[in-house]
């Protein structure tokens, strides 16, 4: 039977045993997986939950009717926005997080020995609820010591607290809905005067192959607010186009995102318990194909002569 569903994307998303993600952000296209349990249907204040079970991917959450990640291959965009941003700044002992509220990204920046501690700003209790039960390997991070978690608005939170964090990530969904707000220039501007002198912040920055006028629209309002702003990207089967990116600002003008100020051994990666970043992946993540270097409006170095 098929689920009653009202999300903004696909209106009836789980279908004779498949869900069916679709969205006006790609048209033309869909992404679907094999449902053998659908675990947890609900309606929050907030948005619509949906958690199902798919033997090759795990549990998977999706919200609003856009898939938020699966146990097979979370860890590439949880380890990758966290560490981008932790191992770009020389002393990290602050950090915000706004949203996340399945706990992959928190997982991922308790690990940081530098870092003494995080408040996550997570509007829908909800969420954190579901996660908690249903993908513990991610909400792991939940029980971090190092944890301050407020419940509520990001924005209202941010206002309160000016001049405050040396990193913040934006872990948001994509500009639909709710979610919209979180990709534009007052939003920037907001986490810059939230932001310590010296501080980072990397954001959730969509897909090269559906939202370059998106990107470089923002990489535009990104550059009149930060001296420093940089783009990367990992490859995630599970998202659209199987790519997403991250957006990069510093206050420091001599931040360099390319050429990580902590550079962790095999010996750190080991013990971090990182499948997908490590120095070199971060260094990689900022050599974009030459179609998004083409119309970046950032200063990117010039391909080397192959003379």
């Amino acid at each position: 039977a098929a689920a009653d569903w009202s999300g903004p994307c696909t209106p009836r998303p789980v279908r004779d045993g498949w869900f069916r993600e679709t969205c006006s952000l790609w048209p033309g296209q869909a992404m679907s997986l094999q449902v053998e349990e659908v675990l947890y249907h609900k309606r929050s204040p907030f948005q619509d939950i949906l958690l199902f079970k798919r033997s090759t991917y795990g549990n998977v959450l999706v919200l609003d009717g856009l898939i938020q990640c699966t146990e097979r291959d979370e860890f590439s965009y949880q380890e990758m926005i966290a560490n981008l941003s932790v191992c770009s700044h020389p002393h990290p002992r602050k950090v915000l997080i706004i949203g996340g509220g399945d706990g992959g990204v928190l997982r991922e920046v308790v690990k940081h020995p530098s870092v003494e501690s995080v408040v996550q700003c997570e509007i829908d209790q909800e969420v954190i609820d579901v996660s908690k039960k249903y993908l513990p390997g991610m909400a792991v991070g939940y029980a971090s010591p190092k944890l301050t978690l407020h419940v509520g608005d990001g924005f209202q939170f941010m206002k309160q607290n000016q001049d405050a964090f040396d990193i913040i990530i934006t872990d948001s969904s994509d500009p639909v809905g709710p979610a919209e707000s979180l990709f534009k220039e007052s939003y920037y501007q907001l986490m810059k005067t939230a932001l310590r002198k010296d501080g980072i912040l990397c954001c959730q920055g969509e897909c090269q192959w559906l939202h370059l006028d998106l990107i470089k629209e923002m990489q535009q309002f990104c550059r009149s607010l930060f001296p420093v702003v940089d783009y990367a990207y990992c490859t995630i089967p599970t998202y659209p186009s199987g790519q997403i990116g991250f957006m990069m600002c510093s206050k420091n003008p001599s931040t360099s995102f390319r050429e990580p100020v902590q550079q962790l051994s095999q010996e750190q990666v080991d013990a971090m318990n990182l499948r997908y970043y490590n120095t070199n992946v971060h260094r990689a993540a900022f050599v974009l194909p030459e179609f998004t270097r083409k119309v970046s409006v950032l200063p990117l170095s010039p391909l080397p002569d192959a003379s």
